[in-house]
């Protein structure tokens, strides 16, 4: 094993990326991300909002290496826009990911996100949607800079419309309160003008819908990658492995241990592992975060009809169910996440004698693994999000399911990130836990967690409120089920 004091690695385990001018961009997006790495030649950084953010102290541009060397481990939405960060900030970078950024088992692996800031359900909601609307913009920006060097488009104006049967529902009362208080456009429609507007939808028990018109969806996956690439750009290097921390030394995490035994050796360690916490930390966080799954079905539209297709409808959030049109870039499918339970069974005839419950099947623990869970999408969801068609767009009762994806979220016992020194240590730190909500806030949450890397607290609250919780569910405890407003 090796044990000098700085990073001993292959050369052919790490690419060395110095900054790439976008017309370089024009040829390597079509070639993939090392060999756009590896070619690039010095420009100015990319830009990025000058948007306050709040709990983020302003920082200067810098190029750089005085901040040090930062291990971040982890290429998918928050590694990536971590990375990105720090280098802005002058650190060195390495990353790491052991299946590449944006993989099929990663949160961000998925084809889209929901880019929206109606957070009226949570008990923070007036801190998320500030940090939401920062980050809608930013991924505007992001689409702005990067959509054409990549040949592509990465976020859709989609806009977004809630619909309730009631205004007093939380997500809607609480939004709107919210949304007024931060000046945030949008509208309220009643029942009549929700159908008027969307004859496509069903929506004959709906009394109210709340819209927010510049919500959007992003390529999910599309962009990880994008991002992961632009770090490199940007002189990260980038190591396709598995790692496990090294010894803890007088309060300092000392390296991360490839598979191999090369060990790597930083000044700061950084740990974005989405689902694979628990098993990476496992005395600290199994009991934590628990990690469910969700399905997404894409489905077919009718030919020659452009009614599901962007921009002639919103993304849409019904009770229990979110999706959006198709996205004419790629052309996915109609999105659904969620669906309609089944009705109930008819009650026995009177007299039946009751039957005794039938006990829950044991969990599978391969289940509980994001290196071992099964993928596919099971009967039940499929079934559910066809009840949903039939009921809420009658026109694509019948489409034809085109693909579905599962990922795990990661949802912490507290409902909240968590950005804090991993225990007993100074210089390594755990970043995310992102409660099916977190690629959407990648661009504003990267900054963060590279200011606290690099020792700015910033707003001594938001720190507090990220900090590692103390309470845990109770073992071996249910994975709970992702929110119903998941990240949509």
């Amino acid at each position: 094993m090796h044990d000098d004091n700085t990073a001993d690695v292959p050369p052919s385990a790490l690419t060395d990326a110095p900054a790439l001018d976008r017309r370089d961009f024009l040829r390597a997006a079509t070639v993939g991300m090392g060999a756009m790495a590896a070619a690039g030649c010095a420009t100015a950084m990319p830009a990025i909002s000058a948007t306050p953010v709040p709990g983020i102290a302003p920082a200067k541009l810098d190029t750089g290496t005085g901040a040090g060397h930062v291990v971040v481990v982890g290429a998918g939405a928050w590694g990536g826009w971590t990375a990105y960060h720090l280098r802005r900030r002058g650190a060195r970078v390495t990353m790491i990911d052991q299946y590449g950024s944006a993989n099929s088992k990663a949160t961000s692996g998925d084809e889209t996100r929901g880019i929206r800031s109606s957070y009226g359900d949570r008990t923070t909601g007036e801190f998320w949607a500030k940090w939401a609307r920062i980050a809608l913009g930013r991924w505007n920006d992001f689409n702005a800079e990067w959509a054409a060097p990549f040949r592509t488009k990465f976020f859709f104006e989609t806009g977004d419309i809630i619909l309730r049967a009631t205004a007093d529902d939380v997500i809607i009362k609480r939004t709107r309160e919210i949304w007024t208080a931060q000046g945030v456009k949008h509208e309220v429609l009643s029942g009549d003008e929700v159908r008027k507007r969307y004859p496509m939808m069903n929506c004959d028990d709906i009394t109210i819908g709340i819209t927010e018109p510049d919500a959007g969806v992003v390529r999910c996956r599309a962009a990880t990658q994008a991002v992961a690439a632009i770090a490199q750009s940007m002189g990260a290097k980038f190591i396709l492995g598995r790692v496990k921390p090294g010894k803890i030394v007088n309060g300092k995490m000392d390296g991360v241990v490839l598979d191999d035994g090369t060990v790597i050796r930083a000044d700061a360690y950084v740990f974005c592992l989405g689902p694979w916490f628990r098993k990476f930390f496992p005395t600290v966080m199994m009991n934590r975060m628990r990690v469910p799954l969700g399905t997404a079905c894409y489905y077919g539209t009718p030919e020659g009809d452009n009614r599901f297709t962007f921009p002639n409808l919103p993304s849409y959030n019904f009770p229990g169910t979110t999706g959006w049109p198709t996205l004419h870039v790629d052309s996915r499918g109609f999105r659904v996440r969620g669906g309609i339970a089944p009705p109930a069974p008819p009650a026995p005839p009177a007299g039946t004698p009751a039957s005794a419950p039938t006990p829950p099947a044991p969990a599978d623990p391969r289940q509980e693994d994001p290196d071992t869970s099964n993928r596919w999408a099971n009967q039940a969801n499929i079934d559910g999000a066809r009840r949903f068609l039939q009921r809420r767009f009658p026109a694509l009762a019948d489409a034809p399911l085109l693909e579905t994806h599962a990922c795990h979220y990661e949802i912490s016992v507290n409902r909240d990130f968590i950005v804090d020194n991993v225990p007993e240590t100074t210089n390594a730190w755990i970043a995310g836990v992102g409660q099916a909500e977190g690629f959407k806030f990648g661009p504003v949450a990267g900054e963060y967690v590279a200011q606290r890397v690099l020792g700015i607290v910033g707003d001594p609250a938001v720190a507090k409120a990220f900090v590692l919780p103390k309470e845990e569910y109770a073992p071996p405890g249910p994975a709970p089920k992702p929110p119903s407003e998941e990240e949509f």
